[in-house]
């Protein structure tokens, strides 16, 4: 399922890759479900890139990303389901990995793989994940350690459909949402991966991502969901796992602002992720990233 909104400029690029799979219909469903895009005729795109094989649904009116993917999922008819967003893509492989691992562990509530970053050129990015184990399998002790940081993309994991119709579909978020759920999906099922790289997860400025990170809304998101995760967790584990993930987060929020500002020299940017980095940790360690940060502006140095 291809949830989309005014993201055509890379649509092409994502139907492709799920098309070079050569999957029959009778096999896979492809959809697109376009969240009333404004950007160009999504309908006409898939047709001619889908030739019959894609099919197409349209919301009457924008709904935003979370109800747009809640129609995904109830739209969906297979067992498995795959919310591949319509700026990202998947490589060769990527579902009969998926299908396999889930077959091999039918406990395993969902399945992922590791991922590639990509830019909008589609150069590749740094960034791609230490491996969660070195070979296919289970993984072991992985609710304390998705709740610690978020670990997978949409992208890269494939969901069991009766784990979505027991747990629900994604709420209370709009960046940070799929990180409650991984966590959500670790509380009640095992989980299975595979250390190939075999998704390619989109950064760009136009993202939903990406224009949470220009105003620092994101750190704001994700301090909610650090808190909606406690909820997920054994009560012994809550005040160590809620101060791991703030500490990294605190770190990441310091680390996005150095390159906001490296790349942009917009001050007031900066200084918004540095509050709201500064709110959910003041170790000594990031207080002290974030007067480095500070002194580049104040000297307008980087």
């Amino acid at each position: 399922m291809i949830p989309v909104y005014n993201c055509s400029q890379f649509l092409v690029d994502t139907l492709e890759s799920v098309l070079m799979q050569e999957i029959p219909e009778q096999e896979m469903q492809i959809e697109v479900v376009d969240d009333a895009s404004t950007d160009t005729d999504v309908e006409a795109l898939v047709k001619q890139i889908g030739k019959g094989r894609v099919s197409y649904y349209r919301q009457a009116q924008n709904v935003g990303s979370l109800r747009n993917f809640e129609t995904c999922i109830n739209r969906a008819r297979g067992k498995i389901v795959h919310l591949l967003h319509g700026d990202d893509k998947v490589r060769k492989g990527y579902y009969s990995a998926m299908e396999k691992l889930l077959h091999q562990y039918p406990e395993a509530g969902a399945a992922f793989c590791r991922y590639q970053p990509i830019d909008a050129e589609d150069k590749t990015l740094p960034g791609i994940k230490a491996p969660e184990r070195d070979t296919p399998g289970l993984l072991n002790n992985w609710l304390l350690r998705i709740s610690e940081r978020q670990r997978i993309q949409y992208a890269a994991i494939a969901v069991r459909r009766e784990v979505y119709e027991k747990l629900g579909a994604f709420y209370g978020l709009f960046y940070a949402e799929d990180w409650e759920m991984w966590v959500r999906i670790a509380r009640h099922y095992p989980v299975a991966y595979t250390p190939e790289i075999l998704a390619e997860y989109r950064k760009h400025t136009t993202s939903i991502s990406g224009v949470k990170h220009q105003t620092g809304q994101y750190l704001v998101d994700i301090a909610q969901a650090i808190e909606l995760i406690q909820t997920h967790l054994p009560p012994a584990k809550r005040k160590s796992q809620r101060k791991k993930a703030r500490m990294y987060y605190a770190h990441y929020g310091i680390i996005m602002a150095n390159r906001i500002w490296r790349a942009t020299h917009n001050k007031e940017v900066v200084k918004t992720n540095l509050r709201e980095a500064l709110k959910l940790n003041q170790n000594i360690k990031i207080w002290y990233a974030a007067v480095k940060v500070h002194l580049k502006m104040l000297l307008n140095i980087g």
